[in-house]
């Protein structure tokens, strides 16, 4: 914490009203410390006791196919945010089938960007008046600063992963 503080031994003994020998023996596991001297370190580093007892919160990271949220009239038969609450993340990830003539909806252009990945068929991105033809095993990437649009314009169904940032939903 002294570290990630950016400050010396010295520093933190001096604001703590500590010396740097115990400073040291501390960090060196060669000294107990009393509750007055954790809370004049604490004070010294910003933190309040119970901040510093409590267990920070793991983060999921591992999610279920049964935790995927389907989105309806999207204009896909399937439409599912992979993550729970992504819409809070920096990215959401998407999973999207389309059936032949189907297509999402138009995007209006907005801060961010574009990424999706083609599982099966030929999905067609359109983003202003361009028009590309994205195969199987191939990707996009592009800036959302332009109106754009995916959707189906072959005989077959088309399964992509979208990842969208900033979440758009």
């Amino acid at each position: 914490m002294r570290l990630a503080s950016d400050l010396t031994q010295e520093e933190l003994a001096n604001r703590a009203k500590l010396t740097k020998g115990f400073i040291s023996q501390l960090e060196n596991e060669q000294t107990s410390i009393s509750l007055d001297s954790l809370a004049d370190i604490l004070d010294a580093l910003g933190i309040s006791i119970p901040a510093f007892f409590t267990e920070e919160k793991r983060s999921q990271v591992v999610f279920s196919p049964k935790e995927c949220i389907q989105i309806s009239d999207t204009g896909a038969v399937s439409f599912e945010l992979m993550i729970p609450g992504s819409t809070n993340n920096l990215m959401d990830p998407i999973m999207v089938g389309l059936e032949p003539g189907e297509e999402l909806e138009i995007s209006a252009p907005h801060p961010g960007e574009q990424f999706g990945y083609v599982l099966k068929g030929t999905a067609t991105l359109t983003i202003d008046n361009d028009e590309y033809k994205v195969p199987s095993k191939h990707c996009f990437y592009f800036k959302s600063d332009k109106q754009h649009q995916l959707s189906n314009k072959s005989a077959a169904r088309v399964d992509l992963l979208w990842v969208t940032t900033p979440p758009q939903m």
